[in-house]
């Protein structure tokens, strides 16, 4: 029974891993370059664009379960030394994405998006979308690294089980 829950979530934390690496990757290549390619014409047709839903309505849900996720793996590969340091490195980059993006992106988009023409200079509003995107890097190369520690972690697990 236990293999089973193991299994269930360390798959289920490589799914959403996956599922957010895909999703920071849709961000980067078409959401992002429409956002902020005319500064700041383009945030009032991005926030058009977003007015139903937009990153920040799917992000954070699916950064908690990716945390939840990952901490039950960790706490049942924890007696399987070859995947439970790969489950936690992941563990580490989703909380280092999260943390950038509680602490450098999320006041950014006040700024940005809430604030906006009407507060700040243009030149503010594209310097700020200037470090928004260059900590966008990091939160890319974070969420890279997780789903690469994930998937070997997974596939220690997966052949820790077949030997057994």
């Amino acid at each position: 029974m236990r293999e089973k829950m193991t299994m269930s979530f360390i798959t289920g934390h490589l799914w959403i891993q996956l599922i957010m690496l895909g999703a920071i990757f849709l961000n980067t290549f078409m959401v992002y370059p429409n956002i902020f390619h005319n500064i700041p014409q383009s945030f009032n047709i991005g926030m058009d664009f977003m007015a139903v839903a937009g990153p920040n309505t799917f992000f954070p849900p699916l950064g908690f379960l990716s945390i939840l996720t990952g901490f039950i793996a960790a706490l049942l590969t924890w007696s399987y030394p070859t995947a439970r340091w790969w489950v936690l490195a992941s563990m580490g980059m989703i909380i280092l994405e999260g943390a950038a993006s509680i602490m450098f992106e999320w006041p950014r988009n006040e700024i940005m998006f809430i604030e906006g023409a009407s507060v700040h200079s243009v030149e503010f509003l594209k310097q700020t979308a200037n470090e928004f995107l260059t900590v966008h890097v990091f939160r890319v190369l974070c969420n890279i690294a997780g789903s690469i520690f994930i998937f070997v972690g997974f596939l220690r697990y997966f052949q820790t089980r077949l030997i057994k």
